[in-house]
């Protein structure tokens, strides 16, 4: 069972950058997500990518301005938020999906971490 922790998130100003990070609690070998869901709305795909396949895919609401990169040795990917704005706030979740298939559907995913918040103000 992969165990998911995310951290970095906080306080920032409209048009500043902020990283997270999702710790795995182990190297595995299937499909990472980021998703985040503000108040009142449904959880939205943000990006994804593979340990292996250096597959990544963005959502269009955030291509060019958020990036996903990983480190494999510290089983960690991250977040790299640009130019945030404060429609970008909202709890923010990685997960994991344990084959090694492109989805941007939440209910493919099998294990998510607690989220971390991230608060854009203006």
């Amino acid at each position: 069972q992969v165990q998911l922790v995310e951290s970095g998130g906080g306080l920032v100003q409209a048009g500043g950058s902020l990283r997270l990070s999702c710790v795995a609690s182990e190297r595995s070998f299937g499909w990472y997500g980021w998703f985040r869901q503000a108040p009142g709305t449904e959880r939205e795909f943000l990006g994804g990518t593979n340990w292996m396949g250096a597959s990544t895919i963005y959502a269009d609401s955030v291509k060019g301005r958020f990036t996903i990169s990983r480190d494999d040795a510290k089983k960690t990917m991250y977040l790299d938020m640009d130019s945030l704005k404060p429609e970008d706030t909202a709890d923010y979740f990685c997960a994991y999906r344990s084959e090694n298939v492109v989805t941007t559907t939440t209910k493919d995913y099998n294990y998510w971490g607690q989220g971390t918040r991230v608060t854009v103000s203006s």
